[in-house]
Parts: structure tokens; C-alpha cells; sequence
């Protein structure tokens, strides 16, 4: 079968070996001006055809114009056609004009309220599309200007058909011109005229999104490695009356990269992507799966333990829609996890289809796992208003003291009498009004305390001192302390045998 070489006919070499030259120019120098001759006629080439181009585009522009203003000219456009550009000639007062009147307030509309439409070439002072309407009229104008007005129309109206001949046929040109100047630089391959045909590229999958940072997980189990020596001997009788070393040179050894207990746990965080996710409204099933088919960041180990967290910081800032929000779009991702490889079309399948056994048992977990998170959110609030509010405490300074209260039962009688070793000093009348002080002081504390005092018990006097303010429960503390309410007793035997020696 023979082969076709023609096609290689059309390349347009410079350095051809048959070239002939003058003998005083070297071939160098002329295999280089026939380079610069070849790549100057190209472009010269590329210039025209754009050339063309430009004035067809611009001719087609202008000849429908002409057209439309020859029969605004002769009456024959049709008045009630509504307009569908903005020019002078399809404007509302021109659609009631004809003949020489029509043609005056076009040369006024064209002089005063131009249109800046011009065509898309980067020329220099490039005149406007009415620019070059107006210069035509204005040449008709004025080989007419010197006849009569019945005369002018008919002179108009010729002048009008001869510029729209001459333009349809300078057009034909510019199209025979374009049409050969392209033949021609289609006879030439060059390098503009390659092109990438058929390439087989590997492209690698793209990387699976990295897990969430802090992602909650099982600590690992510490295991304790033990290494044992065993000697292999000739008789073994003998080694059984030596000490064992082999016991003694295996030691456990822990994992050296086990982590303390006591170590702080980062939370894991809300990544760009879960964010946007967090911010999808209750229930809007499609808008979340056409979110993760986007967003392949979405569904990674830890996703959903880094929105529970979001909506349990969200419920203790009082925003209890984001929270709900962040604890469904958790949900939605456990329930894509648990349904197996497939679980992010089964689930969303089941959703979309409005499955009442599906939705009703998610819907379900959904407002069970709020209300939960609500309720640890509030205790979690309690116990840090607790934790860092400041509090009055009875404490006894030494550890073998302790700390009892003498309650009144009621104010003093009227017959007080005072009984026992070292009353005998004593104004019955200032013990008096000491018990009536103790038992107003006592009336004037709130119940629980009363109820706390009469227990007797410190550690429900300090519960209901911890609830009150700090001024407050300085203030009660004070009053106990005046009143004798307030007892310190320290326990045990004390030793005053070198006291007395020393009294000797």
C-alpha cells in the first residue's frame, strides 16, 4: 500500500537545502531573510483577515440601520412595531415621521444625544456607529442642500439606495477577500496549527480528608512486655543447686510512649467545612446530602463528637438553635456511620423519602440526645457557678478542736435566776438583756440556718453559709461569734503538771 507524503507539502520551510542564492550572500544570511520574509507576509496575513472581520462585523451593523431609516423615509415602517434597539431611527418620535422631517431630526439626534456604541476594536479615535451614520447623511445632505424640497426627497431617497448598494457590495468583497486570505493560510502548516490529539494522563485519586484534630478515642490498654532467658546445659541436675539469674535479668518493661492518666484531653474542634455543615437547618435532609457529596471533609472519624461539643458549648452561651442544629447534623453523621459502607445513601434515601418508621426514630433520638445535653449543660453551669463563687467556711484552726453551737430555745424568763460556781458576781439584769440579744439575733437568721443550728451538725451550717453572699455570711458569722452562739472546744487531755510545778 503506497503512502500519501502530499500533506507535508504545505510545510513552508526556510532552510530548504535546494534554495539558490547570489554567490556573494552567504546562505546563512538568506535562510534568515526568508524566515523574516515567511513570518512577516504571516503576519501580515493575520492583520487582514481581522481587518475583514471587523468591517463585516461593522457593515452588518450599519446596513440593517440603513435599511430601517429608508423605510421610516418612505412611510412604509410600521408605527404600532415596538422598537428593539436603542437607535435614533427606531426611536418613538421618528416612528411618527417620514420623508424630509424624518430626516432633519435624525441629523439633529445623531448631532446632539449620540449612542456611545462603537465597534470592538482597540483603533485609536475609533468613531461611534452614529458617528459614521451621521457622516453619511451629512454627504447626502450635501450634494441635495441646493434643491427644491419635492427635490430633495427623491434625491434623498436615491442618495439613501446608492449608499446601501455600495455598502452590500463592498461587504461581498470584504467576504471574497476573507474567504481567500483564509484559503491561504490554510495552505501553510505552521505551529499555530498544532494541536493536542489523543493523551492518556493518570490522574490519582484524590487523598481521603484527615480525621477531625482531638478526635475522641479508647485509650490503648498498657501492656507490660517480660523477657525470659532460658540455658540450654549438658547436665542439668547440677544446675538446679545454682541460684537462678534468669528470673532475676528479666524485668517487665512498660511502653515507654504510654501517656500519663492525668494528662489534660484537648476537645476536638469544628473544621471550616463542619462548620458550614453545623449552620444547615433541622430537618432539611437534602440540603445536608448534597452538602457531603461536596464536601468529603464532612464524613472523617471524630466529625461527630466535634459538633457535640460545638452544641454543648453553643447550649451553655444560650444559643439553643445552633445547639439543636449541631446535635441533628451529629446525629446524621452516626446514624451514615452505623449503616455500614453504604450509609450515607441509605440514610439520606430513607430521609428524602419521607420513610415515617425512619424519621420518627430519628427524630426521636434527635430530641432525646437535646434534652439530655440541656440538662448537663445546666448542671455543668451550676457546678462552675459553684466551683468559682466565693464561699464562708467554718473551719477550726487546730485539728483537735471543734466546733458546736449553743442554740437558744426562746427568749429568757422573768424569773431568771442564776445558779452554779462564779455566778455570784454577776447582774441578773445584764445576763438578761445578753439572752434577750442571743435569742433576737437568733430570730433574725433565716430558717435554714436556724434549722442548721438547731442540728447541730458543721457541716450543714457551712452548706447553708456556702449559698449566701460573702457579706452576708460574714455578718451571720460575726453574730454567732457575739452571741456565744458560736462555740470553740478543743478535745483531748491536756497536760498542765509543769504549769503547776512552776505556780510552786
Amino acid at each position: 500500500m503506497p503512502l500519501n507524503y502530499s500533506k507535508w507539502d504545505q510545510l513552508e520551510l526556510s532552510d530548504d537545502s535546494d534554495i539558490e542564492g547570489h554567490p556573494n550572500v552567504d546562505k546563512r544570511s538568506l535562510i534568515r531573510w526568508k524566515q523574516r520574509d515567511i513570518h512577516e507576509k504571516r503576519e501580515a496575513r493575520k492583520h487582514r483577515i481581522v481587518k475583514y472581520q471587523a468591517e463585516i462585523a461593522c457593515n452588518s451593523v450599519l446596513a440593517p440601520r440603513l435599511d430601517s431609516i429608508r423605510s421610516h423615509f418612505i412611510g412604509k415602517a410600521s408605527a404600532d412595531s415596538q422598537p428593539q434597539t436603542e437607535w435614533a431611527e427606531d426611536s418613538k418620535d421618528a416612528s411618527t415621521k417620514s420623508g424630509l422631517p424624518l430626516f432633519e431630526y435624525l441629523v439633529e439626534r445623531l448631532q446632539t444625544s449620540p449612542s456611545p456604541a462603537a465597534p470592538p476594536t482597540n483603533a485609536k479615535d475609533q468613531p461611534t456607529y452614529d458617528a459614521m451614520l451621521l457622516s453619511l447623511l451629512m454627504q447626502i445632505y450635501d450634494s441635495v442642500k441646493s434643491l427644491s424640497t419635492d427635490e430633495q426627497e427623491k434625491a434623498i431617497l436615491g442618495g439613501l439606495d446608492r449608499h446601501i448598494a455600495e455598502l452590500a457590495e463592498h461587504t461581498r468583497k470584504l467576504e471574497k477577500d476573507l474567504e481567500e486570505e483564509i484559503l491561504e493560510q490554510k495552505k501553510h502548516i505552521t505551529s499555530d496549527d498544532i494541536k493536542e490529539g489523543f493523551e492518556n494522563k493518570y490522574v490519582p485519586a484524590k487523598p481521603a480528608p484527615p480525621p477531625i484534630k482531638n478526635v475522641l478515642s479508647d485509650s490503648p490498654k498498657k501492656t507490660t512486655k517480660t523477657s525470659t532467658t532460658t540455658y540450654e546445659v549438658l547436665n542439668s541436675s547440677s544446675v538446679s543447686s545454682l541460684p537462678s539469674t534468669a528470673s532475676a535479668a528479666s524485668e517487665p518493661s512498660v511502653s515507654a510512649d504510654d501517656d500519663d492518666d492525668g494528662a489534660d484531653v484537648d476537645l476536638p474542634e469544628l473544621t471550616p467545612a463542619l462548620l458550614r455543615f453545623s449552620h444547615i437547618p433541622l430537618w432539611n435532609y437534602e440540603a445536608s446530602f448534597v452538602f457531603i457529596q461536596q464536601n468529603r471533609a464532612v464524613v472523617v472519624p471524630g466529625a461527630s463528637d466535634a459538633l457535640l461539643v460545638a452544641a454543648f458549648q453553643a447550649q451553655s452561651d444560650g444559643k439553643a438553635k445552633y445547639a439543636k442544629q449541631c446535635v441533628h447534623q451529629s446525629l446524621l453523621l452516626q446514624y451514615c456511620d452505623k449503616l455500614g459502607r453504604d450509609g450515607v445513601r441509605v440514610f439520606f434515601q430513607k430521609m428524602i423519602s419521607d420513610d415515617k418508621r425512619a424519621t420518627s426514630v430519628f427524630e426521636k433520638d434527635v430530641e432525646e440526645t437535646y434534652a439530655h445535653l440541656v440538662n448537663r449543660a445546666k448542671a455543668a453551669a451550676a457546678a462552675s457557678h459553684a466551683a468559682s463563687r466565693e464561699q464562708i467556711q467554718l473551719v477550726p484552726e487546730n485539728p483537735d478542736a471543734t466546733i458546736s453551737f449553743n442554740v437558744p430555745d426562746g427568749p429568757p424568763p422573768d424569773n431568771l435566776q442564776l445558779e452554779g460556781e462564779g455566778t455570784e458576781d454577776l447582774d441578773i439584769e445584764e445576763v438578761r438583756r445578753a439572752l434577750t440579744m442571743r435569742w433576737q439575733v437568733f430570730s433574725a437568721f433565716p430558717e435554714s440556718l436556724q434549722d442548721a443550728l438547731r442540728d447541730g451538725r458543721l457541716e450543714a451550717v457551712n452548706k447553708v453559709l456556702g449559698e449566701m453572699e460573702v457579706s452576708e455570711a460574714e455578718d451571720i458569722v460575726s453574730k454567732l461569734d457575739m452571741t456565744g452562739i458560736m462555740n470553740f472546744a478543743e478535745g483531748g487531755i491536756r497536760d498542765d503538771t509543769k504549769e503547776a510545778e512552776n505556780e510552786e
